[in-house]
């Protein structure tokens, strides 16, 4: 019984350790691709638009089928309507992937300059105790904006690119810090349990 117990709980640790080094190996890929992403922010943006344009397309898809299968409902026509801009959004997006990341710098832009305003303005106003670190934020928000608009449209090359290769870059180093801490927390929990 013993016995059959320490094969189950070997066998259990390594399982863990296996889907541990994998979430750890998909970190490193994700921060190699992230790294390539700063290199070549040009090319890093025209690939995200276009996954974002593929995006649209399938969930309009996917959409449009939920839709004729619930027209019985009254929700039929807001489903379908729903689905055919997200499909034309996804063409559009695809079509002109260097038209749509200037639009969404532009958008990218005012969010931060509204955001900034916001931080800047209601840190002022409440001086709460974060108040050093909400200022810092609004004051680097509207910084952010106004160079991001001070090089439009030239800045819609690289600005998506951009954030896309660090949202890579820093998912995957957490990736990486939860496939070893959890390896980590593995092999001290079975040392603990022998």
């Amino acid at each position: 019984m013993a016995g059959t117990k320490d094969r189950a709980s070997t066998a259990a640790t390594s399982k863990l350790n296996r889907d541990f080094s994998w979430t750890a190996a998909f970190g490193v890929i994700l921060v190699i691709a992230g790294l390539v992403g700063l290199v070549y922010t040009g090319v890093a943006t025209l690939t995200s638009m276009i996954l974002f344009g593929w995006l649209l397309l399938i969930g309009g898809a996917v959409g449009l089928f939920h839709a004729i299968q619930a027209r019985g409902t009254n929700f039929f026509w807001l489903g379908v309507v729903v689905a055919a801009l997200n499909i034309a959004a996804g063409v559009v997006v695809i079509r002109r992937p260097d038209a749509a990341a200037e639009a969404l710098t532009m958008f990218a832009a005012l969010l931060f300059l509204t955001g900034g305003v916001f931080r800047l303005v209601g840190s002022l106003v409440v001086r709460g105790p974060q108040f050093g670190w909400t200022l810092l934020q609004g004051v680097l928000g509207l910084l952010l904006g106004i160079l991001v608009l001070d090089n439009w449209p030239s800045s819609s090359k690289y600005v998506i690119g951009c954030f896309f290769s660090l949202a890579l870059l820093f998912d995957g180093l957490g990736l990486i810090a939860t496939g070893f801490g959890g390896r980590r927390i593995v092999h001290l929990v079975s040392g603990r349990g022998r």
